[in-house]
């Protein structure tokens, strides 16, 4: 049965993470199982939401709450699915704290109530939610090289990288999203560059969505200066968010550093590939492609994880204390976006 469970898991993997999933072939045998086995948990939980936001959201909201109990039931008896035996063994094998995966099921709850984000330090804990928790989760599986101190400050690190990749999320499905009455933008940075997040919506709505962009004519505000704007202060953001993040890559088991490498370098492309689009995520949806997957492998390969010393990795590590880029007009550096320890 177990290498039933884990083969359960390893299909969801393949079907949805093709970044994910090229980047474990760095892993072991048992981390890649473990790893599998979470973001097999983490993509149930994601799919309820999105059916909640696309069918019935009291319907989903009561299956996340069972979800949740029956994640609780896992973790203290035998589990009754493939799912839930895997998560389990994987939890006690790398003592993933049960709290991590409790905050990835509130982050995700947040969408099933409607709302919008003020500003970027509101999106920026929505994002821990649902993704830094999954950096957190990864780093006890990965293990850390060093003591407390060194395992504190990978953790830091692993949760900004989620930040990145979570940001990075929300820059490519802006028209899929919007399509389902959903706009992360922080509405701050919108009124910064004089747009809002009905006008997101309604041109979403009204473009014609498909997943290459040879097959469709970009939308309208998609070559709109202001959106144009809005899109390159947004990726700069992301793109600081990562520079500060794959430091900690250093602070990390030596045969998981080429995966996190693979990881952080193969998300991190989906901005370039943004750029290539002119910025257009209303109808299209960035893709890297089949070359650029192999080109990260490769970098990944070679690189080891972050060149940065470990002890100058767990002195610099950041703290998620999040600021806006300062005032509506105001010039801004990636720099500013970030507070350190």
């Amino acid at each position: 049965m177990p290498h039933a469970d884990a083969a359960y898991c390893e299909r969801v993997v393949r079907e949805h993470a093709r970044t994910f999933a090229l980047a474990s072939r760095f892993l072991s045998a048992p981390k890649r199982r473990a790893t599998f086995a979470l973001y097999a948990f983490c993509r149930a939980a994601d799919d309820m939401v999105d059916e909640a936001v696309e069918r019935d959201g009291p319907a989903a909201a009561r299956r996340l709450d069972r979800f949740r109990s029956q994640l609780g039931v896992a973790l203290v008896r035998q589990p009754a699915t493939p799912l839930f035996r895997e998560l389990a063994w994987a939890v006690r094998a790398y003592r993933v704290p049960p709290a991590v995966l409790d905050e990835l099921l509130d982050g995700v709850a947040r969408d099933l109530r409607p709302g919008r984000y003020e500003s970027w330090p509101e999106l920026a804990r929505y994002c821990e939610g649902v993704a830094s928790s999954v950096g957190e989760m990864c780093t006890h599986v990965f293990g850390v090289t060093g003591g407390p101190g060194a395992r504190r400050a990978a953790l830091r690190y692993a949760r900004a990288l989620g930040v990145a990749m979570q940001l990075t999320n929300i820059l490519r499905d802006v028209g899929e999203d919007a399509r389902g009455g959903r706009c992360y933008l922080p509405l701050e940075d919108l009124a910064r560059f004089d747009l809002d997040a009905d006008e997101i919506v309604a041109a979403a709505r009204t473009a014609s969505p498909a997943t290459h962009a040879s097959r469709v004519a970009a939308a309208p505000l998609a070559r709109d200066e202001r959106w144009r704007a809005l899109m390159a202060f947004e990726i700069d953001r992301a793109r600081a968010i990562y520079a500060t993040a794959t430091p900690g890559i250093a602070l990390l088991s030596p045969d998981t550093r080429r995966c996190a490498s693979a990881c952080a370098i193969g998300y991190a492309a989906i901005l370039g590939a943004i750029e290539r689009n002119g910025y257009d995520t209303l109808a299209r949806r960035a893709c890297v492609d089949r070359w650029t997957r192999v080109t990260v492998l490769w970098d990944a390969w070679r690189a080891k994880g972050s060149t940065i010393a470990t002890d100058d990795a767990a002195r610099t590590a950041p703290a998620l204390q999040w600021e806006a880029a300062g005032a509506v007009g105001a010039p801004h550096h990636p720099t500013d976006m970030i507070k350190w320890a």
